[in-house]
């Protein structure tokens, strides 16, 4: 640690000098007097990846994805407070754009600039670490260090354009260090060149870097994060946005490629089974679902049972338990959040501010257990005669354990204390402007159970940026994509929802390929609730202008018309009202809960919010630039 202190000095002087400005067009200064002395020093290169691992890091937090707040906000599966020049409010009402900007503070590395600085530094280590052969960790055990930083940084410089693929669809792949007297024009590439490049960096990176990593190299890339990479990329690229979908208005420079292919669901069947099948060093399997401690254990931090036995021990302790973030964690990075995480979720009895505040959308896609053993939507025709009542929506029937961990509601129980969003400091408050929520629901996810905001330091090590069971969900979609429900996946997300002691599928899904699209897809976004996953998914699936979604927003009259479209254009929440019929009891009070409609100013025009604008200056800077469509 002495030495990285040491080295850092140095390292960003170089960088200084090797970036110029931020912009990734700029050229290389013609200074390079400490180019051969970094480069000919394993020590100085093993900084400069550490410190482009940092930049990957800031580029993509799920966390905290737009600085202070993460995606979730934006979406249909949450809103949020006013805090930091309420961020996700600009979002919602389009208050960006390409000559604007991006809402203010929400940068924290992710956007364009941003990560073209960093494939641009991807590019200097690999470029010179080839020029000066620069030698190997000289310390006894460690040889074979310079291979794995050197695959690394493909991994990273891959990963890096991912991410630019994700937000901005076609643009550049720089592979190279951009020189004075080089071509300054740039081609941005069509989405299925990108992901072929993309691949080919998690290749590169894969024959380099070890199967797995332990001690002190533990979170450094490995072979399972290359393969999940490619995974990632072939998904992106098999989705509606790619293929097939009706996207509208469509101006895309490479739009005629995007027709349907089934082959792309095959390669990506292809690289998700190769990552559920991924080894460890010893030859065994690389990757399992965490499955520590049983149905019976509702024990918090301090082994108390403080939920009413609502929360399970496994379902917290899978984002705190190394044994879960080594064997589950495909990619991640650390520490997103410190003790600034209570403020951020507790409600204002328990001196929290509430910016995350989840929305009746996302409550509605978590499943209740019917009588029968099977878990259904509560928005089936059945829900009712099987005991769903919407004014008792939490209790009249169990729902999907996920939904007790993820999110506080009216009745609810934390550390023996019960949630009142009647009155009280607590109370449904009636704009995101206030300290107490919205939408009548607090966010629990990630969030230690037992934890208070005078325990002290909080150190939240994740979210992971990819775990396995988001592999296993694009498995199950390919292969339902390619050849039909099968028994196979239908077993793979009952395992899944097993680990969360969940009620299984269906059997009818085994054979009916619409209904089981149905399920992978309420999976997915109940599994990977806040996760940093929902944005993405609404776009590359064009769910705005889905014709369902749109029959469901036309359809539109109030509240109650339930379920609600996906077209992220609405916000909805839950209020308890006083009643002597009701059955939610609450500081000797009874309530029923009643729907209602969150005034936001919610806007998502398509085709431009599908993908982020490209900034005018660099538009100005590189002609060559093709705006994303309706910017």
């Amino acid at each position: 640690m002495n030495k990285i202190k040491l080295f850092a000095g140095l390292i960003a002087s170089m960088f200084l000098l090797f970036m110029g400005c931020d912009d990734y067009l700029d050229r290389m200064p013609d200074d390079k007097v400490n180019e051969q002395e970094v480069f000919t020093r394993f020590d100085y290169v093993n900084q400069l990846v550490t410190d482009l691992y940092e930049g990957a890091k800031s580029a993509n937090k799920p966390l905290i994805y737009f600085n202070h707040f993460g995606t979730a906000a934006v979406t249909d599966e949450a809103s949020a407070s006013s805090h930091e020049a309420a961020i996700p409010h600009q979002f919602h009402i389009g208050n960006y754009g390409p000559s604007q900007g991006m809402p203010d503070r929400s940068s924290v590395g992710q956007y364009w600039w941003d990560l073209y600085t960093k494939i641009r530094k991807a590019n200097i280590i690999l470029e010179g670490v080839e020029k000066y052969n620069t030698p190997d960790n000289p310390q006894m055990g460690r040889e074979g260090d310079i291979v794995k930083r050197v695959g690394e940084t493909y991994f990273l410089r891959g990963y890096l354009h991912f991410l630019l693929l994700r937000a901005y669809g076609e643009v550049p792949y720089v592979d190279h260090v951009i020189n004075p007297d080089d071509d300054m024009s740039f081609t941005q590439l069509s989405a299925h060149e990108i992901v072929e490049r993309i691949c080919a960096d998690a290749d590169e990176a894969y024959a380099r870097v070890a199967a797995f990593n332990g001690g002190q190299d533990f979170g450094r890339v490995d072979q399972g994060a290359c393969l999940g990479l490619k995974a990632m990329a072939r998904w992106i690229a098999a989705t509606p946005m790619y293929n097939g979908g009706n996207f509208p208005n469509d101006t895309r420079l490479y739009k005629d490629e995007y027709g349907y292919d089934t082959r792309r669901w095959e390669a990506a069947k292809t690289a998700a089974k190769a990552v559920m099948e991924a080894k460890d060093n010893s030859g065994g399997l690389r990757y399992s679902l965490y499955t520590k401690h049983d149905k019976t254990d509702f024990g918090d931090l301090n082994n108390d049972n403080t939920s009413n036995s609502k929360v399970h021990r496994r379902l917290w302790n899978m984002f705190y338990d190394m044994d879960a973030i080594q064997n589950e964690w495909v990619w991640f990075v650390t520490r997103d959040k410190d003790t600034g995480w209570s403020g951020d979720v507790l409600p204002p009895s328990q001196g929290g501010h509430a910016r995350q505040r989840p929305l009746q959308q996302q409550v509605d896609e978590y499943e209740y257990i019917a009588p029968d053993g099977y878990g259904y939507p509560v928005y089936t025709e059945r829900a009712v005669s099987d005991g769903y009542d919407d004014g008792n929506p939490y209790e009249s029937v169990q729902r999907d354990p996920r939904f007790y961990r993820d999110i506080r509601y009216h009745g609810s129980v934390y550390r023996g204390t019960t949630l009142n969003t009647a009155e009280g400091n607590d109370a449904v408050s009636g704009s995101y402007l206030d300290n107490a929520s919205h939408t009548g629901y607090y966010l629990r996810k990630f969030y230690k159970d037992g934890w208070t905001r005078g325990d002290g330091s909080h150190i939240i090590n994740g979210p992971a940026i990819w775990r396995l069971p988001e592999i296993m969900y694009i498995y199950c979609e390919a292969v339902n994509e390619t050849t039909g429900p099968n028994e196979e996946i239908y077993n793979i997300l009952n395992e899944i929802r097993a680990r969360s002691f969940m009620a299984p599928i269906p059997p009818e899904a085994r054979t009916d390929k619409e209904l089981m699209n149905e399920y992978i897809q309420r999976e997915r976004r109940v599994e990977l609730f806040y996760e940093n996953h929902r944005i993405w998914h609404a776009r590359l699936y064009l769910e705005p202008d889905d014709p369902a979604e749109i029959a469901l927003e036309n359809a539109y009259v109030n509240a109650d018309s339930w379920p609600y479209p996906k077209t992220q254009r609405w916000s909805h929440g839950m209020r308890p009202v006083e009643d002597e019929n009701g059955k939610i009891e609450v500081n000797g009070k009874k309530y029923k809960m009643q729907r209602f409609e969150i005034q936001e100013g919610r806007v998502f025009e398509t085709p431009r919010h599908y993908l982020f604008p490209i900034m005018t200056d660099e538009l100005k800077r590189t002609p060559g630039l093709v705006q994303n469509p309706g910017w």
